[in-house]
């Protein structure tokens, strides 16, 4: 039907040549001055060619090289902008922007006035491995222009002064006249003069599944992007034919520069957590401010103390009131969630994207390759005598053809062997087995009747072709005369079936042989056939002179004896319609936002589960909507078809308005912008553009949505871990806060220094929260609702519980330390005394931690994960050392203990490990009388 093409190829360097006869339509010289951006240009594509060509003072034989480089300099080269972007010490710098990290600087700043040198450099040292860790996670760069800017061609050939030449595609200009072949990839946007059986290759902007076939017919001015025949888009690809036309727009002015700009002009915005963490930071930094400002008025009005000795006191509150572990803590968890993502087929790309993936209530799909596998493959077969189902998907010549469910077998049917000769035969395609499965070399539609002849087990390399007639969209047929294994000699025709049904006086009857045409049923069929959304391809043939040697058009006018119809479809991925299924179960949405025909996106989101009983909501009734009612449909609808780029942005930004958090899906150059404006966006890693990879936060390396639905398990899993690390840190901060406040209202001796609590909050705490992070999804994790995008990081159930332990830890840390001051031993010694009594407390609380509302109780409190134990092995080296080593007493004002003085704080740990396991056991009941599902304990695993 369509001749093979190299995907991605450009036209070989050709010299300076005369145009050939038939080609050369002159037209009087017109005005030779540059053009104006008239309204004619606005819309090329609905302009007589008359009126165009006058609008960009032009001519059908293209333009002298002075006017070319004339028009080069108003216009400027054929490029997309380049981006601005932050340098490499703008993207270090953004890491401080954090109220947290803020107050700690002037802590800091604070700690030099006083000359407290160790803790100014230990507060600044803990700023800066924080800032690093996130500079060197995230790589901020944007890279999505870029992205789109290597799909511009790099040469083109274009008339200039009666020849056609080879020029740098950065030359042309509007007003050219530029020729296109089999696998060159368009310079610029065209309006077509001339075609000549050309097709291109545009899935990247409009979602069409297949190559378009293009004509120079002027069209509607509402006609949608996807739909506009006469025109050729800057960075699509030729897939078959040839053509000349006159470039209408250059550069940004293009289709393809028209996404750039919406892309660099489309605001990335904050993901939940990153909302949750302002919000929550601002409020913590409010707080630990105002309490300091409190403790230094106590300090002064109660116990008058001197200034210097009161600041240092609110710098220590400060410092063991912020977490300031906690951003190295999000990032590495978020770290280590991106490798484990990674493992699943979702490579992440922001690190933040990895727990938002966890909130998405809605996602957003592309149908074509995403839902859909991007494989045309024949589904149905309509003969006289059956309708018959054909099995199997894409390419892969592996499936059945059923006849009322029942395989036809190795002998074909007399009414169904006709058929599929001409689909087999009468092809221009190839199957090729690659490492990555079946491949077409050549036309979609073609590697599709292919793939149903060798299911049916015909060989069409047996037959001998003597002449064809090729595919033109002027006459939407192909025939070709073949020599068949037996000796015979046929014409075999294929094509749009009313082109056939014109051209048949007969069809093949359910015995094989020929019956009168019955082109009424013949038409329901077809009708059928596309309203469930599949392209619908006619077969006809009959016997020739056994010397024949020539075809030609006109010997396909009449006589054929019509042989059915076969319908094709880009058919739904199996594990997708399950994997719909299981985000419908876990409360998430699916929409299907295409650019493919509404009969098609209807009946697959019909087999996938997608739309139900609404209509499918097109791309004109879209720009029709005022912004009410888009949110109304963007809302309750859940197919979208023929949509443009514009469209797809529209209605991302519809439901975030609604409270949504968004995931879009897609792999072309028009569904970027809406991925770079989503909540994550999701780029396919195998069909997807550069454009669309670089705009997304995830990309997947499968192209399955499957993979989507793994990524978000996988990200609710990684929430989870992320406020199971927020409980363990936030109350071992809370005591210490605890500790310093009530040092300073009763006049104590500080309990712990201020370099000794960083020595908690940076090593000890952090060295346990990690292996929260190695925590394995909670039993039910799929079959919660999302959570609330507007939601707390910290419901009121976990803030009673993070006020409860730490009351319970920073008042066994202070009783430890006055009983031990009491007894008579040293400052320093019962400060040692007081810190392992917190850190001690802080790994029984560690497995209270592992489960957010499940009972830790052992077996299966205390296994199933190995960081758990590594990780308090190493803290057990860590404080072993702070407490025996003798330059860590230098250090940090420790001394040694006796074996004996450990008992105590084991005990009080065990202590607190009890009394947190009886409080989660009261909630969960108390949600349970409230109808809110509690999760039940894990069992244990080795």
């Amino acid at each position: 039907m369509w001749k093979s093409r190299v995907p991605g190829t450009v036209p070989a360097i050709r010299p300076a040549q005369p145009v050939e006869s038939d080609q050369e339509v002159r037209s009087p010289v017109s005005d030779t001055t540059t053009p104006d951006l008239t309204p004619e240009l606005s819309a090329p594509y609905s302009t007589d060619l008359d009126e165009l060509l006058d609008a960009l003072s032009t001519r059908r034989d293209g333009l002298s090289a002075a006017e070319a480089s004339q028009r080069l300099e108003t216009h400027g080269p054929n490029r997309l902008p380049e981006p601005e972007r932050p340098g490499v010490v703008a993207r270090f710098l953004s890491h401080f922007r954090d109220v947290l990290i803020i107050v700690l600087l002037v802590a800091a700043a604070l700690t030099a006035v006083l000359q407290e040198w160790i803790d100014t450099i230990v507060i600044l040292g803990v700023v800066l491995v924080n800032a690093t860790i996130g500079f060197v996670q995230e790589g901020r760069a944007e890279q999505a222009i870029e992205g789109i800017r290597r799909m511009l061609s790099a040469r083109a050939v274009v008339r200039r002064d009666d020849e056609w030449v080879d020029v740098d595609a950065e030359e042309v200009v509007p007003g050219d006249v530029l020729r296109l072949s089999a696998g060159d990839r368009v310079a610029a946007d065209v309006r077509l003069l001339s075609v000549t059986n050309l097709s291109i290759e545009e899935s990247a902007l409009t979602g069409e599944s297949v190559p378009s076939g293009k004509e120079v017919t002027t069209l509607a001015a509402d006609t949608p992007v996807g739909d506009r025949e006469n025109m050729a888009f800057s960075g699509s690809i030729v897939a078959q034919g040839q053509g000349w036309g006159v470039v209408t727009a250059t550069g940004s002015a293009t289709e393809l520069g028209r996404i750039t700009t919406m892309i660099s002009e489309v605001e990335a915005i904050e993901t939940p957590l990153t909302r949750q963490m302002a919000r929550f930071g601002k409020v913590l930094s409010a707080a630990i401010l105002a309490m300091a400002v409190g403790l230094i008025g106590i300090g002064t009005l109660l116990h008058g103390l001197d200034v210097d000795g009161l600041l240092l006191a609110a710098i220590s509150f400060a410092v063991a009131a912020i977490p300031e572990g906690l951003p190295a803590i999000l990032t590495i968890t978020l770290a280590i969630g991106v490798q484990r993502m990674a493992r699943r087929n979702a490579i992440t790309r922001r690190l933040n994207a990895v727990e938002t993936l966890g909130s998405v209530t809605v996602i957003c799909s592309d149908k074509t390759g995403t839902l859909t596998r991007n494989e045309m493959t024949a589904r149905r077969v309509v003969t006289a005598g059956a309708d018959y189902e054909v099995g199997g998907v894409g390419y892969a010549p592996e499936g059945e053809i059923l006849a009322d469910g029942d395989p036809v077998g190795d002998d074909l049917p007399p009414d169904l062997a006709p058929l599929i000769e001409v689909m087999g035969v009468c092809n221009d395609g190839r199957l090729v087995e690659g490492d990555d499965g079946w491949e077409v070399a050549g036309d979609p539609t073609e590697g599709a009747m292919l793939a149903l002849a060798a299911k049916a087990g015909v060989d069409a390399s047996a037959w001998q072709r003597r002449a064809s007639v090729p595919f033109e969209s002027e006459h939407k047929l192909m025939g070709t005369l073949e020599v068949a294994p037996d000796g015979r000699v046929e014409v075999l025709v294929k094509g749009a079936p009313e082109r056939l049904l014109d051209r048949s006086a007969a069809q093949i009857g359910a015995d094989g042989a020929q019956v009168p045409l019955d082109r009424a049923a013949w038409e329901e069929h077809a009708g059928e056939i596309a309203r469930a959304g599949m392209r619908v391809l006619a077969a006809a043939r009959r016997s020739a002179d056994a010397e024949a040697d020539r075809l030609e058009l006109a010997d396909l006018d009449e006589g054929l004896v019509f042989a059915g119809l076969v319908g094709i479809q880009d058919p739904p991925r199996p594990e997708a319609i399950e994997a719909i299924a299981d985000c419908r179960r876990a409360g998430i949405r699916v929409k299907m936002i295409t650019g493919d025909h509404a009969d098609t996106a209807g009946a697959i989101g019909a087999e996938m589960g997608i739309g139900g009983e609404h209509a499918v909501v097109t791309g004109p009734e879209l720009e029709a909507a005022t912004d009410e009612e888009l949110a109304e449909l963007a809302v309750d609808r859940d197919v979208f078809a023929r949509t443009s780029p514009e469209h797809k942005l529209r209605i991302v930004t519809a439901l975030q308005a609604a409270g949504e958090v968004v995931a879009m899906t897609g792999d072309g150059v028009n569904d970027a912008p809406a991925l770079k404006r989503a909540d994550v966006g999701v780029a396919m890693g195998v069909k997807g553009s550069e454009a669309t990879k670089e705009a997304a936060e995830i990309v997947l390396a499968d192209d399955n949505f499957e993979s989507i639905e793994r990524a978000v398990e996988e990200g609710r899993t990684i929430y989870d871990n992320l406020r199971k690390s927020i409980m363990f840190i936030l109350p071992t901060n809370g005591a210490q806060a605890l500790v310093m406040l009530v040092a300073v209202v009763f006049g104590m001796e500080l309990p712990l220094t201020p370099v000794q609590i960083l020595w908690v909050n940076m090593v000890t705490a952090v060295t346990l929260a990690l292996a929260l992070a190695f925590e394995a999804g909670e039993p039910g994790l799929m079959q919660r609702p999302p959570r609330p995008p507007g939601g707390s990081i910290l419901d009121r159930e976990f803030l009673q519980r993070l006020v409860m332990v730490s009351v319970l830890m920073g008042g066994a840390t202070v009783l430890m330390f006055l009983w031990t001051e009491a007894s008579g031993h040293s400052l320093e010694f019962a400060r040692t005394v007081a810190l392992t009594t917190l850190v001690v407390a802080e790994v029984f609380y560690l497995f209270n931690a592992r489960y957010l509302r499940a009972p830790s109780w052992p077996p299966a409190g205390v296994v199933g994960n190995r960081g758990v134990w590594v990780a308090i092995g190493v803290l057990a080296v860590l404080q072993l050392g702070f407490v025996y080593a003798p330059f860590m007493n230098t250090a940090f004002g420790s001394e040694p203990l006796a074996l004996g003085d450990w008992l105590i704080p084991a005990i009080i740990g065990a202590a607190i490990f009890v009394v947190v396991e009886i409080e989660k056991a009261i909630v969960t009941r108390r949600s349970a009388l409230t109808a809110e599902p509690a999760l039940t304990a894990p069992s244990a695993r080795s």
